[in-house]
């Protein structure tokens, strides 16, 4: 199984984009490693030349399928004249887990080419580089946001009806800043994925097979799983490969999509405003994966059931206010939300505590949603 998922993820970077930095000789590490001061330095003095680091202090870090770690570093005066500040977070995949698919590579892809050209708010990018060997490695190095005095997110952080609303404003400011933009064809940006097109997304239910399956032992996921899920777990295989034929066959504008679009992706910044984070499933995709992962995610049952229509309607109408034009109207919009709680669905059940989001009642809420909605009779045709 592992052989034959290596597989089909590296179909993503058989054609590997060329790395920004060409001094670079050595190769961003794939095994377990830990970057100390004169690392750093070296590797992003091939973009700011003559820097170094005197010392690091690793302040925090984390580690499951993506490292991230907060640095301190005393640069020399070249640094500084850099602009280079002292506090930043470096992330990779330096956990010794998940080798098979590219999802570094494409972050640090995102935040080279095309998180400037972005309306919404993102993180500052002091480096993003990648191997161009096809391994799906990358590194980004990004401002350590704590600086900001804002706060980040999390899965189940309650925002309530008015904080929901107030995050699908700032989602429609993201979706709208490239809605249907020649910067993001196939031909300006060939490095970025279709929204299911690439086995990442198209595979995902069946890369995360294991996972899927660990869960499936646990007495309080079985709690709350459908009995028919759990009686036949192949229906989520079945109902997933029916929403990637769906998405694939759709007609409409496409925009540039978070893909993982949850509240623990976010930093809300001392104004309120959501900042978007983690761009590792970045998509050029069309908006109601994000604004379904979101709103089901981020609101109670209860809160979804008295004001989801109204939510994704509100969704709509800041799309609109933020430039984007074409956008279908809300019963169409209304036809995609039940398939696309299928994503959240497979994303969750496969979902481990210890990566850093409780799972369990996500599981809930997008379980609890299938059954409301008929996501399973839909897809399935039953």
């Amino acid at each position: 199984m592992a052989e034959a998922q290596r597989t089909r993820s590296r179909v993503i970077d058989q054609n590997p984009v060329p790395r920004p930095y060409q001094s670079r000789t050595e190769q961003i590490p794939m095994e377990r490693f830990r970057p100390d001061a004169d690392w750093l330095g070296r590797i992003m003095a091939n973009k700011y030349p003559g820097i170094a680091a005197y010392a690091m202090e690793v302040v925090q870090m984390f580690d499951s399928h993506t490292t991230k770690i907060r640095v301190a570093v005393d640069w020399n005066d070249a640094g500084k004249a850099a602009g280079l500040p002292r506090n930043l977070c470096i992330k990779s995949n330096w956990g010794g887990q998940f080798d098979n698919v590219d999802i570094h590579a494409l972050e640090a892809r995102f935040y080279h080419f095309l998180t400037d050209r972005l309306t919404a708010h993102t993180a500052t990018c002091y480096y993003a580089d990648w191997n161009d060997d096809g391994s799906g490695q990358g590194l980004v190095v990004l401002e350590d946001l704590i600086d900001r005095g804002g706060k980040f997110g999390h899965s189940l952080q309650h925002s309530g009806v008015d904080g929901v609303a107030s995050g699908l404003a700032d989602l429609a400011k993201l979706h709208a800043g490239l809605w249907n933009s020649p910067l993001i064809t196939p031909d300006a940006a060939p490095w970025l994925p279709t929204s299911m097109e690439v086995p990442v997304d198209y595979d995902q239910v069946r890369l995360m097979d294991h996972w899927l399956g660990e869960n499936r032992k646990e007495p309080n996921f079985c709690g709350i799983a459908p009995k028919h899920y759990l009686d036949d777990p192949s229906r989520l295989e079945r109902a997933y490969d029916a929403l990637v034929d769906y998405e694939r066959k759709f007609k409409a504008p496409y925009c540039v999509i978070l893909g993982d679009c949850h509240q623990g992706n976010t930093y809300i910044l001392p104004n309120g405003e959501r900042m978007w984070l983690d761009w590792q499933l970045g998509r050029r995709g069309r908006p109601w994966r994000d604004v379904t992962y979101f709103t089901v995610g981020s609101l109670t049952i209860e809160e979804r059931r008295q004001s989801h229509r109204d939510l994704v309607a509100h969704y709509r109408d800041c799309l609109i206010k933020e430039g984007a034009t074409d956008v279908i109207g809300i019963d169409e919009i209304w036809e995609q939300i039940p398939r696309w709680v299928m994503y959240g669905i497979q994303a969750w059940a496969a979902n481990m505590d210890h990566w850093g989001q409780n799972g369990l009642p996500m599981n809930e809420r997008f379980f609890t949603a299938g059954e409301d909605l008929g996501s399973w009779k839909l897809l399935l045709c039953e």
